[in-house]
């Protein structure tokens, strides 16, 4: 790949159906693309769902790529079509779905945008999303928040169970 227009950390979860088979396809759909670097896929994680609504619990992951095409709205594009591929439907706030894939952070943009808040307003507040990233980059830093060990260790890692047996493909272990 040519030179690297933006690197960004995605957030994906699932709890409905085949949840690892819809990780594995957002970890698939950035991979093969031939604008965009599978830097890193974080091990996956267990975990409860939160916002109020009945359902079951998601596995959760964080993917870093990068591209020297897209900018932060190419990797929002390309997260939403890949959850329409999944079959995602947008019913209810913070309901069950297929595949969820939140832009977390591209770079260090900021962006107040309604449709891309950048970094992704609720990231400093979930181990969900800080654990599995600093797993795979333990020097990460969330734009505006700080350094991401310490946002975890604020936070604590409840509720988190890490799947030994899951795997997502991809580079496993740490940011290169």
């Amino acid at each position: 790949m040519s030179a690297v227009r933006s690197t960004a950390v995605l957030s994906l979860g699932s709890n409905l159906g085949d949840r690892i088979g819809y990780l594995r396809l957002a970890v698939s759909g950035f991979a093969e693309a031939p604008d965009t670097e599978l830097v890193a896929a974080s091990p996956v994680y267990e975990t409860k769902p939160w916002g109020g609504v009945p359902q079951g619990d998601f596995l959760n992951a964080v993917l870093i790529v990068r591209s020297a095409e897209l900018d932060e709205w190419g990797w929002l594009r390309r997260a939403q079509r890949l959850e329409r591929a999944a079959g995602r439907e947008r019913t209810l706030r913070w309901g069950a779905r297929t595949l969820d894939i939140d832009v977390v952070s591209v770079d260090n943009v900021r962006s107040d945008h309604p449709e891309l808040l950048l970094p992704h307003p609720g990231a400093a507040h979930r181990n969900t999303v800080l654990r599995p990233w600093l797993d795979i980059d333990p020097d990460a830093v969330l734009p505006g928040h700080g350094r991401v060990d310490a946002l975890l260790a604020r936070l604590g890692e409840a509720g988190l169970c890490r799947c030994a047996g899951l795997t997502l493909g991809g580079p496993p272990d740490r940011l290169r």
